[in-house]
């Protein structure tokens, strides 16, 4: 199973206390109101900072796919 760093996680724990507090925005300014997004907007930024966090389920669907069919 995959496995976040700690980065990762102190990352995503920052962006959820945000989301608590009710200071959490989208990229577009709206506040957030779903945990899930929430959620997806830490992921997002820690991948960014370059903290180690498992590859995007699409990705992997399309990785698999090209290697079956080679």
């Amino acid at each position: 199973m995959a496995k976040y760093s700690k980065k990762a996680e102190d990352k995503i724990h920052k962006v959820l206390r945000e989301y608590k507090e009710g200071d959490l925005k989208s990229s577009s300014g709206r506040k957030v109101t779903s945990r899930k997004q929430a959620i997806a907007i830490g992921i997002s930024e820690a991948r960014e900072s370059g903290a180690k966090v498992p590859a995007k389920k699409s990705s992997r669907k399309k990785a698999a796919a090209k290697k079956s069919s080679r």
